[in-house]
């Protein structure tokens, strides 16, 4: 499995909100979806990461390449500062830490 961190910085008095609920709504209709939480930064609310798990990179890279999400993000670019910031990590099992 893999997590997939995405940092959003929000132009001041603009609300992603219900932009990220249908960006949630289309993912799970992918293949390898398995879920996704939003953190909002607790000093800076312009601030959202946005965590979504999939079970394979290449269920990821499917969505990232979809033509419904880059039709959401295209939306997006009038809420935000920046490009958001998308790091890709794989699940590590306790059992490799030592």
């Amino acid at each position: 499995m893999i997590k997939v961190i995405i940092e959003h910085t929000v132009k001041k008095g603009r609300d992603i909100s219900p932009l990220l609920l249908e960006l949630r709504a289309a993912a799970i209709q992918y293949p390898g979806y398995v879920s996704a939480e939003n953190l909002l930064n607790a000093e800076d609310s312009s601030k959202i990461v946005v965590v979504s798990t999939w079970q394979a990179l290449e269920d990821w890279r499917v969505w990232e390449k979809s033509r419904v999400r880059k039709t959401l993000y295209q939306k997006a670019e009038a809420l935000l500062v920046a490009e958001p910031r998308v790091e890709i990590y794989r699940i590590m099992p306790a059992h490799s830490w030592g």
